[in-house]
């Protein structure tokens, strides 16, 4: 599961990315102008937000967000306590509010509710030729046979299933890559891409040259 933490506070950040590590792989980013960058370019299943951000007000953020027709849920984490503030927070799209401070395993726990709340609906399954990705199960499958993949793998193939045939850049995938906290070079992508065509056949992924890889449909 891709959860997105946005939280400005550095020594916060880092310990909720540490403990969210043990059981997700986490998007980090401090301010509304990344949030915004990293949710038009990966699907999350949950985001945690902050409100009182270096660059705006969270509630504004999640409220474009819902207009814009994002179902992704939300769970804010804010030391704003009145009733009033968590009221707004819930009202403008909200599926959770959890007020600051917190003890982690009341933190873990409502992560997992709403995603069981999620699995309930109806989610895509992403299809290219005949491979296949169930994202509420974060299995792959090529010609209907589940595939076993590493986490980074995993994360890079993701990216690419979920853009159809459509080129995703380099960098992109690099940014994938960082927010599962390992060790990334400059020779991981290309590592890892050789991983996948062994294990795919190399002509489903193309290169795109300048640009990075897309899927082939076969």
């Amino acid at each position: 599961m891709y959860l997105l933490l946005v939280e400005d506070d550095l020594n916060l950040g880092n310990a909720l990315r540490k403990l969210l590590r043990k059981q997700f792989n986490v998007d980090w980013v401090r301010n509304l102008g990344s949030a915004r960058s990293r949710v038009a370019a990966a699907q999350y299943d949950v985001v945690l937000l902050d409100l009182g951000l270096p660059d705006g007000d969270g509630v504004q953020w999640l409220d474009a967000l819902r207009t814009e027709g994002c179902q992704t849920p939300v769970l804010i984490l804010s030391a704003r306590d009145r009733l009033d503030d968590r009221v707004k927070g819930l009202d403008t799209g909200a599926d959770d509010y959890l007020v600051k401070p917190f003890e982690p395993e009341e933190l873990l726990a409502r992560i997992r509710a709403l995603l069981r709340r999620k699995a309930g609906t109806a989610q895509p399954h992403f299809v290219v030729g005949a491979l296949s990705y169930a994202p509420e199960a974060q299995q792959f499958y090529l010609d209907d046979r589940p595939i076993s993949l590493s986490p980074q793998e995993r994360s890079i193939l993701a990216v690419l299933i979920q853009a159809g045939e459509k080129p995703v850049s380099r960098d992109r995938l690099l940014q994938q890559l960082y927010g599962l906290g390992e060790g990334v070079d400059s020779n991981t992508l290309e590592v890892r891409i050789h991983a996948l065509r062994r294990q795919l056949g190399r002509e489903r992924i193309e290169t795109v040259r300048g640009i990075g890889y897309r899927l082939v449909a076969l």
